[in-house]
């Protein structure tokens, strides 16, 4: 029988992953330097492959050490909740968690899944507002924690994803190719919206705005019905779109980040477990492009993590 991979090394390898250095990896589990090094000659002979390489000063893990990094992470996670299960001082209380309806479609799943399990006497609240808004109730105390899209102008939040802001149109019509280009946006105080006009108006692009709404729903739907153009992170595309590019006409778009805001409110152990999962999820969480068939396999969605959709790639439509 194989001998089972040892969890402490499996923890001091995603410190390294997470801080691209030995010495912070070090002193974040509590071990020396010498003692890390130690683990991880361990842990390469065990997976029998090189999991770091050498980049400057920093450790880069290795294909083979991404590979086993998705692993890891698994592992621990499911670690903790196997630990919570069997803990009389688990945490309970009831939270109150806001988000983006764009990012509680795509998100919400894999965090409320991973909270679920670890925190079973955990009430879960959700909230699906704009940032602004969710920035506002924050302030106000009536929310605990808040997933938003950072704006350094107005906010702060500690991001945790950062995603490309793509143009996106129908893959079944020539909407990109109007003269004058029909536009679906959240309203005027939305960066993405903002983004994009600065970008048409630089090039002397004419458009005019057709659809304004907060709602990610409205705003796929005007897209995929062919009748405008919007701008959506990654996390938000759906089959049936066309991710327009340079060769379009299309200019790249500054990325969207993706951030963490939390309430004063006194759940200060709730609202750090759930900031740490709903960290833990986006970083899981990746966007399949699709093969060369052109086909789109939602079940692939892990499989794929890092790969990211090219301009002119399309999403078949249902």
């Amino acid at each position: 029988m194989a001998t089972p991979l040892d969890l402490d090394q499996l923890q001091t390898f995603i410190a390294i992953a997470d801080t691209g250095s030995f010495t912070k990896a070090a002193d974040g589990v509590h071990r020396t330097q010498s003692a890390v090094s130690m683990q991880m000659r361990r842990l390469e002979e065990r997976i029998g492959k090189p999991l770091f390489e050498k980049e400057g000063r920093t450790n880069k893990l290795t294909d083979e050490g991404e590979k086993l990094l998705v692993y890891a992470r698994r592992l621990m996670q499911l670690n903790r909740e196997t630990l919570a299960a069997f803990d009389d001082a688990q945490l309970e209380g009831h939270i109150r968690i806001g988000t983006p309806d764009d990012y509680a479609d795509r998100f919400l799943p894999e965090i409320m899944a991973r909270f679920g399990r670890s925190n079973p006497r955990v009430e879960l609240s959700v909230i699906c507002e704009p940032s602004p808004n969710l920035d506002a109730l924050i302030r106000r105390g009536a929310l605990d924690i808040a997933l938003v899209t950072q704006n350094d102008e107005v906010r702060h939040s500690e991001v945790v994803r950062r995603e490309p802001l793509l143009w996106v149109c129908s893959a079944n019509h020539s909407t990109h190719e109007a003269e004058v280009l029909p536009m679906a946006f959240g309203r005027p105080g939305c960066i993405w919206r903002q983004a994009a006009c600065e970008m048409l108006e630089s090039k002397g692009q004419d458009y005019r705005v057709l659809f304004t709404s907060w709602s990610a729903t409205v705003v796929a739907a005007a897209v995929l019905s062919g009748l405008a153009i919007s701008v959506l992170p990654e996390c938000a595309l759906r089959p049936g779109m066309r991710v327009l590019g340079e060769a379009d006409g299309f200019g790249r778009l500054p990325d969207c980040q993706i951030g963490i805001m939390r309430g004063h409110t006194g759940h200060t152990e709730i609202v750090e477990a759930l900031a740490r999962h709903i960290a833990e999820s986006l970083d899981n969480i990746s966007v399949p492009a699709p093969d060369e068939t052109g086909s789109f396999d939602f079940a692939a969605f892990a499989a794929a993590r890092g790969r990211r959709l090219k301009p002119s790639h399309i999403l078949p439509g249902w």
